[in-house]
């Protein structure tokens, strides 16, 4: 089993300190636009038109000091701006409501890592979301669209985190969490979990089992991504033995998820989850 985890962190709380002596009649000094082309691009691809900006230098400053990274190679930066707009923001503007959601609810910024994070207590991150602030996306440099191990990571990984600014703006559906409380595990003991123990609980993945919210993502993430989400997860099986029905338990357990999670969108962002994993799947 692949040891793997996603992060959520609470924002850094930012300090400003007045000085007696500052002259507030001093003019503001605007600093100027940087005219590196891959800064150009970001700017004209990502800051201006969403009014988000992408952090690809200094990633140590984003990533906690216990942790080991490597930051992405300059070459492969623009490269992944283009995946990001073609498989993230692209469906979006192609379905009814998408663009008016994309642009009330994309972080301020993004930020880029070249490699996987490495956590002191030998887990993997795949990315971060910080309070609908800020998305971290690692692995950078392994970019490579023919690698469907690489492509799906990612999709999971950029769907999962931007489904938690959903459920922190709008809160989870109305009694998600009580779908399927007896199989929440904890951060501490999901990854001793197989996928088949994580789907007979009625979760999409052992992670999704830690925490409520983290369910809420994965499945999300789940719907946008997997193409064959609704015969692995929804639709139930033929069954001969106990362990065949535990599963279709499990699966009637998704199914609700499922339902709520498609409603909560519609009626709270007017995005219908379904047309934009259509979007997603031509991609793909």
């Amino acid at each position: 089993m692949k040891i793997l985890r996603y992060l959520y962190y609470l924002p850094l709380l930012s300090i400003i300190a007045c000085s007696g002596d500052d002259d507030s009649n001093a003019p503001i000094q605007e600093a100027e636009l940087s005219t590196d082309p891959i800064d150009v691009y970001i700017r004209e691809n990502f800051t201006d038109p969403y009014g988000v900006a992408v952090r690809y230098r200094y990633v140590d400053r984003y990533v906690d000091p216990n942790n080991r990274v490597t930051p992405p190679r300059q070459e492969l930066v623009q490269p992944t701006i283009d995946f990001l707009t073609e498989y993230w923001v692209n469906p979006y503007l192609e379905i009814a409501n998408g663009e008016e959601y994309l642009k009330n609810t994309i972080p301020a910024e993004i930020v880029l890592i070249g490699s996987l994070i490495y956590a002191s207590d030998g887990l993997v991150v795949l990315g971060t979301a910080d309070a609908g602030a800020r998305i971290t996306l690692t692995d950078v440099n392994s970019i490579d669209l023919e690698n469907q191990e690489w492509l799906f990571r990612q999709l999971g990984t950029i769907y999962h985190e931007y489904a938690h600014i959903m459920h922190q703006l709008f809160d989870l559906p109305p009694g998600f969490e009580e779908i399927s409380p007896q199989g929440y595990t904890s951060r501490g003991s999901w990854f001793t979990l197989t996928e088949g123990e994580a789907l007979q609980r009625g979760f999409v993945s052992p992670y999704g089992t830690s925490d409520v919210n983290e369910d809420f993502a994965e499945v999300v993430a789940f719907i946008l991504y997997e193409p064959n989400f609704f015969d692995e997860y929804i639709a139930e099986e033929a069954c001969n033995d106990e362990d065949c029905e535990e599963r279709n338990e499990g699966r009637a357990l998704l199914r609700a998820k499922y339902n709520a999670i498609v409603d909560h969108y519609q009626r709270n962002t007017g995005v219908d989850l379904l047309q934009l994993r259509d979007r997603i799947q031509e991609r793909l």
